[in-house]
């Protein structure tokens, strides 16, 4: 790009005020901005390693996400008052003024249907239905208290990642891309994955780059077929054509920056250029049969299939080659109880088998490796569940629950939070926050600031607005930091 465009893109008012003064009131004015500004100018790589604010404690985040929202009060939050009240009318005062997604009228009180017991060194509370979250309970980081503002799937997940409830915002790893670039040229600052066959209920605007320039979106792999769909080289052209054809588009591409100054044609560059080297790169870290069977067994991952064990085992190879942000979305968590599968007790035992084993062993796995104190990972969904029941299921003997935005347990573990650790806790029947409350917006902050930024500066400039993934919200958690 000509220099001159370039500096053009990267002026602000602060340039505008900085070059407008003299003599010492200029000196002062520059002294006064100079820690409020982060550098505009669109790098050679933008996916090139760069520094945080301040020094992190974890270089890495795995988020491992329950599609549809885990029933939290039948798997980490035992409610025994609960029990005691089951099959009792809702009372009032949680009804009034609210809404459901699929419950009128007066519903019936539900105790967990679960057996519950203490686990652990800390004595947390977990029930059977995920029996290998047992052997770790001692290194999670359990947060009771998270509340959300939405109560539908799409609204509530769009939140979580983007910090808005509706599309068009970038999502964390995109932020989380923009702000620390990729420690591996050859792979994605970003990668997602998805098990159980369905995109998550954001669609890709849950792991899209929005406004921030499209490199820094979520590139999706799979466990199974190509790892990279339109990736490979088309039949019939060689390595060495591929290399002669990227040149050219690359010759022209420059021609347009030079001219037209827009940045997503330098994305366009660097964007053909890691496909390029993601040819050779992502086939070797996806091949999950160059591990051992032991490992294979750990996890219950199989080659060649498609699932969240083995996506389990990938995010822990992705790691170790340097992937900043490994996403992980999992569908089927939605427990309304109005199938078999989606009820509480044969329907949650099943689904959880599919995923308490894997990810206790990606816990192991990264202790194992060395990996696990700089590397965050984050478990949950994207609200609660009700602590009555789902009201078209009322007569049902397959028991069920319906969306619930205001109480609801998430965990995290690694990446210096605190290990055997619980955190906050929701009133005697689940309703509401009784104490320390923790809003989504929360734990972005506290995400980021594990990464090592204040997330009221990592911000981007769009429409005469500097953004941010916290909106106007969020404060950093300091109770959950070791």
């Amino acid at each position: 790009m000509h220099n001159r465009l370039q500096q053009l893109q990267s002026n602000t008012r602060r340039h505008f005020f900085k070059q407008s003064t003299a003599g010492i009131g200029g000196l002062a004015l520059s002294c006064l901005l100079a820690d409020d500004t982060r550098g505009a100018v669109e790098a050679a790589n933008p996916l090139a390693s760069k520094s945080p604010h301040f020094a992190p404690k974890a270089k890495r985040v795995i988020y491992l996400h329950m599609t549809g929202s885990p029933p939290n009060l039948d798997l980490f939050d035992y409610k025994p008052e609960l029990v005691k009240r089951d099959s009792q009318d809702c009372p009032d005062q949680f009804l009034a003024g609210r809404e459901f997604a699929f419950t009128t009228g007066v519903p019936k009180l539900m105790g967990s249907p679960r057996n519950w017991s203490r686990v652990g060194e800390s004595g947390m509370w977990m029930s059977d239905a995920i029996p290998h979250f047992h052997e770790v309970a001692d290194d999670l980081c359990v947060v009771h208290s998270m509340h959300t503002d939405q109560f539908n799937h799409a609204p509530a997940e769009l939140l979580v990642y983007t910090g808005s409830p509706r599309s068009g915002r970038p999502s964390m790893g995109a932020w989380v891309t923009y702000g620390l670039g990729s420690e591996n040229a050859d792979l994605p600052g970003f990668v997602v994955l998805i098990s159980s066959g369905v995109q998550p209920n954001g669609g890709k605007n849950s792991f899209g780059s929005g406004f921030l320039p499209s490199v820094y979106q979520g590139v999706q792999c799979r466990s199974k077929g190509d790892p990279v769909l339109y990736a490979s080289d088309p039949p019939g052209m060689s390595r060495d054509v591929r290399r002669m054809t990227l040149d050219a588009l690359g010759d022209l591409n420059q021609m347009q920056a030079a001219e037209m100054g827009h940045p997503e044609t330098l994305t366009r560059i660097s964007q053909y250029e890691l496909a390029f080297r993601m040819q050779t790169a992502v086939p070797e870290v996806m091949d999950i049969s160059r591990e051992s069977q032991q490992t294979l067994e750990a996890y219950g991952a199989v080659p060649g299939e498609s699932s969240l064990a083995n996506n389990c085992l990938l995010a822990r190879r992705l790691a170790e080659a340097g992937v900043r942000f490994v996403q992980l979305f999992d569908w089927g968590w939605d427990f309304h109880g109005t199938r078999e599968d989606s009820g509480l007790k044969d329907g949650l035992t099943n689904k959880c088998a599919t995923m308490d084993r894997p990810i206790a062993a990606l816990i192991k796995d990264l202790k194992q490796r060395g990996l696990f104190e700089e590397t965050l990972i984050i478990w949950g969904g994207e609200f609660g569940r009700t602590p009555f029941r789902e009201g078209r299921t009322a007569k049902s003997k397959i028991l069920g629950r319906d969306h619930y935005p205001d109480a609801f347990t998430m965990w995290m573990a690694g990446g210096g939070v605190k290990a055997g650790f619980e955190y906050g806790a929701s009133d005697e029947l689940g309703f509401q926050v009784a104490e320390n409350p923790v809003h989504v917006h929360d734990l972005q902050a506290t995400i980021l600031h594990q990464l090592g930024f204040d997330h009221e500066r990592l911000t981007y400039r769009f429409q005469g607005r500097d953004y941010r993934l916290t909106d106007v919200h969020g404060r950093v958690v300091d109770e959950l930091l070791a």
